[in-house]
């Protein structure tokens, strides 16, 4: 695909409803210009929306944190986000939501005298690692670029300031990996480009606690872990505990829990999808048909 006029996606922008490729934001945007902007991404998969309130509460938690208002209520964003869906002819999507800051009419340089703007899309589901590749697995370096730290931006809060990811891709990409893990300047790992990072030794699940997102992947990903007897630590995890681990494994709306089977050119455990990982893969897709964490997409455009 050379541009979004061949993506079968559909977008709001200014409370109206467009095709993804008339999709436009105004140059003087704060999101634009400034990163100054909070988003949360959920999938539909089979036509459900997966953990939607918990998506929709974050957002607007994101929001409150950054003292934005997207204008519209949780019932109203999870409308105009189905619509996305509905006009787009999607049953498996990636599906955003975005609050910028605007800008002001006069380009005033106080950020109070911003009109917010709330953008929504849809897209066809996006993967991380493809599901035919899911066995093999992810092969990933681990970089040397520090994450921006939580000192200075708050990572529970889902932000746009992503040059230390893509510059940590960059890197990855020169050491013939598919993807990156920075690190937090001390020697511990703490996310990659929107997935979180689980290293499972002797039996027990260990997840960065601090200089990260909280994703809800993640969260699932405990509760799983919860089910299946699999204790779970929040810690700093070191980069040498990541490569002596007996299986690693990431999660992201985008493909849910994946294998990582190489680390720096190293394989981690036998190189393949390890007990563990491959039971809660099976989960979590199972977990889909879960009343309690599915909304069907016509059901939150009508109520």
């Amino acid at each position: 695909m050379n541009d979004t006029s061949e993506l079968p996606g559909f977008a709001f922008i200014d409370d109206t409803f467009v095709p993804i490729k008339e999709a436009r934001i105004p140059i003087l945007d704060w999101g634009f210009l400034r990163s100054d902007a909070t988003y949360d991404v959920v999938h539909v998969w089979q036509g459900s929306f997966f953990r939607l309130n918990e998506h929709l509460d974050r957002f607007f938690a994101s929001m409150s944190s950054l003292r934005l208002d997207c204008g519209y209520s949780k019932p109203e964003v999870a409308s105009i986000l189905g619509q996305c869906v509905m006009r787009a002819g999607l049953d498996d999507s990636y599906v955003e939501m975005t609050c910028t800051r605007g800008h002001s009419p006069t380009f005033s340089r106080d950020p109070r005298d911003a009109k917010n703007r709330f953008i929504a899309f849809s897209l066809p589901f996006s993967w991380i690692i493809a599901p035919g590749d899911r066995e093999e697995g992810l092969n990933i370096a681990i970089s040397n670029i520090r994450r921006i730290p939580p000192e200075a931006i708050d990572p529970a809060v889902k932000n746009y300031h992503w040059l230390d990811l893509v510059m940590g891709l960059y890197n990855a990409y020169d050491r013939n990996a598919q993807n990156v893990i920075l690190t937090d300047g001390q020697g511990n790992v703490t996310e990659g480009p929107g997935f979180n990072i689980f290293v499972i030794s002797n039996g027990v699940a260990s997840t960065p606690e601090t200089g990260m997102l909280e994703g809800v992947t993640r969260q699932t990903a405990i509760e799983l872990l919860e089910e299946i007897n699999v204790p779970t630590t929040f810690k700093p995890v070191p980069v040498e505990e990541v490569k002596s681990a007996d299986e690693v494994f990431v999660t992201s709306t985008a493909g849910g829990i994946m294998a990582v089977t190489t680390i720096d050119g190293k394989l981690v455990g036998n190189g393949r999808m390890g007990t563990i990982t491959r039971i809660l893969t099976d989960l979590y897709w199972n977990a889909h048909d879960r009343e309690e964490w599915c909304d069907r997409v016509e059901d939150v455009i009508t109520s």
